[in-house]
This record gives C-alpha cells, sequence and structure tokens, in this order.
C-alpha cells in the first residue's frame, strides 16, 4: 500500500493558497482547513478533490479517503482522531451530503 506521504506529493500544489472553506449544498461556511502544519495535509487533499471534482461528492469523497490511506484506517479506528477523514467517512459511506468548497488565495502584504 502506498502511504499518505507519497500520495501526497503527487497532489497539485498549493503554496498559493491560504484555505479551503467548506461549504454546505446551500452555501453555508462550515469548516475552514487552513494551510498550515498540522492541516496543510488534508488541504492538499481536498484541494485536489476539488480540483478534480469540482465539489466533495461520494465518488470525490471515496477517493479522498484513497489518498489518506494509512490515516483513514486510523479515523476508522478512533472516530474524531482525524476529523477531515471523519468527513469524508460520512459522505462516501453514510450517506451525508456532499460539501462545496471555496479556495481562498494567499493575498501579498
Amino acid at each position: 500500500m502506498t502511504s499518505f506521504q507519497d500520495l501526497l506529493s503527487t497532489l497539485p500544489a498549493t503554496d498559493g493558497i491560504d484555505a479551503i472553506v467548506l461549504l454546505s449544498p446551500e452555501g453555508e461556511a462550515l469548516h475552514r482547513l487552513e494551510n498550515r502544519p498540522g492541516t496543510a495535509g488534508s488541504l492538499r487533499v481536498y484541494h485536489a478533490l476539488v480540483k478534480r471534482h469540482g465539489r466533495i461528492d461520494r465518488k470525490a469523497a471515496r477517493e479522498g479517503l484513497e489518498l489518506f490511506a494509512e490515516h483513514t484506517a486510523s479515523a476508522r479506528a478512533h472516530p474524531g482522531s482525524h476529523p477531515n477523514i471523519d468527513r469524508l467517512l460520512a459522505i462516501a459511506e453514510h450517506g451525508a451530503p456532499g460539501l462545496r468548497a471555496r479556495v481562498v488565495l494567499k493575498t501579498e502584504d
């Protein structure tokens, strides 16, 4: 099995992105993924999914679970410890509604 770090290196770069805001189907902001240590990997996965699928629907969520690799098994074993994976599990496997996303670009000071 390919590791998360190996898969991460194949995804589009996110250097110019400050955050991704996850939105309900109605457009309400639900969560903000920051491009910083601790969440940069999740941001990169979500960014790749949004680029490929346009939103996080069931198909995109399943792909995301594959990209999170070994972390997906950990999230299944310890619900709540990986909220960004839990969100994908809910969409892919439990019928939760899909998400839209808004990419927030970095601005120069």
